[in-house]
């Protein structure tokens, strides 16, 4: 299975010579955010299964993440086969979820949050009234937990495959990303198939985007196809955002189903500038902001990138080097990020693939 700054120009306004006129200085140029990580819950383990406030609590390879209205915020914890819930305050609670932690081995079980059973949530996605909804990878379904504290199947007959139709018999492959629209609408990062799905409020699953064959083509529909997708972002024109992690390229899926590339040039590695020369290694997660602002966890390059509405790709936290590092976005260290999740005041919230908490990058 597969896991995983801008300085701003410098100019010198000479003195004026005799008999000269002082030259007028060009406007300044723009305030570029800079960026604080710091650890929002959580602690530096392996991994374990604890809730509690801050560094009291333990996560064990959380992925997905998701903010609501409140600033919750919302995890998929992957090996602890639960849905976590973080309060704005840092204290962590059990959303639903339970039996064994820490393993591969999870369960399938609707009903009671306190009795459901999930098998490696992958991805989690909240809707404006609070209900939550959870990409359960390992039983191949989509999962909905009401405000009420029920778990039901929102999609998906359990086996593998990639059938669309009425939820119960419609199939996924390793779901790995999950989307909301304002409508209710639910859009699912269709990871074994290559696909981007889409559940309607009337339960119906279809094929958004994606010719289910693994490759790299833009285009619209079956035309288009994708390399293991992951996390999904959307905008407020309806506009999915797709972390392609085996394409190195951060792709957008419009809602009439046009597939184009928003940046990289699929050739991984390290690169920013311009969107289309830019380079990704293994990009996991994506999130995207109210101006249109696209923030990315660079997975093997261990940094969080940014795409700017104007198509400039830059670099706001993460040296490159393996570690957990805290303090400025320019010093800090990751360790294969891979979840990311924005509130409305533009803090960035992040998972890893190595240790048990959930980091945040506030804006300076």
């Amino acid at each position: 299975m597969i896991r995983f700054a801008t300085r701003l120009a410098l100019f010198t306004v000479l003195a004026g010579i005799a008999g000269c006129e002082k030259p007028t200085p060009p406007p300044p140029a723009a305030e570029v955010p800079t960026y604080t990580i710091s650890v929002f819950a959580g602690t530096n383990s392996s991994g374990g299964f604890a809730d509690g406030t801050g560094s009291q609590a333990e996560f064990n390879n959380p992925e997905g993440l998701a903010v609501d209205a409140q600033n919750n915020v919302y995890v998929a914890d992957f090996l602890n086969h639960r849905i976590r819930k973080i309060s704005p305050a840092g204290v962590v609670t059990t959303l639903a979820g339970s039996g064994p932690t820490g393993t591969q081995n999870g369960g399938y079980a609707d009903g009671l949050a306190t009795t459901a059973r999930f098998s490696s949530p992958a991805a989690v996605a909240v809707d404006a009234q609070g209900t939550v909804y959870v990409a359960d990878f390992g039983n191949a379904r989509i999962r909905k937990i009401s405000t009420a504290g029920v778990v039901s199947t929102l999609a998906g007959s359990g086996v593998r495959g990639g059938a669309d139709g009425p939820a119960a018999v419609a199939q996924f492959d390793l779901p790995t990303g999950l989307a909301v629209d304002a409508q209710g609408t639910v859009y699912v990062a269709d990871g074994g198939n290559y696909r981007i799905r889409k559940i309607t409020t009337s339960g119906v699953v279809s094929t958004l985007a994606g010719s289910g064959v693994a490759g790299y083509a833009d285009g619209t529909g079956a035309a288009a196809q994708f390399q293991y997708v992951t996390g999904l972002a959307l905008d407020g024109q309806g506009n999915v955002f797709v972390a392609d992690l085996q394409n190195h390229r951060i792709r957008k899926v419009s809602p009439a189903g046009v597939v184009t590339t928003v940046a990289g040039s699929g050739t991984k590695g390290y690169t920013d500038g311009p969107a289309a020369a830019a380079r990704f290694n293994a990009p996991a997660g994506v999130a995207v902001d109210a101006e249109g602002t696209i923030y990315v966890t660079d997975g093997e390059n261990n940094r969080i990138r940014k795409i700017s509405a104007g198509g400039e790709v830059s670099t706001i936290a993460g040296t490159g080097e393996l570690g957990f590092t805290n303090g400025s976005g320019s010093t800090a260290q990751f360790i294969l990020p891979y979840g990311i999740a924005s509130d409305a005041q533009g803090t960035l919230y992040l998972t890893q693939q190595v240790g048990s908490y959930i980091r945040k990058a506030t804006r300076d």
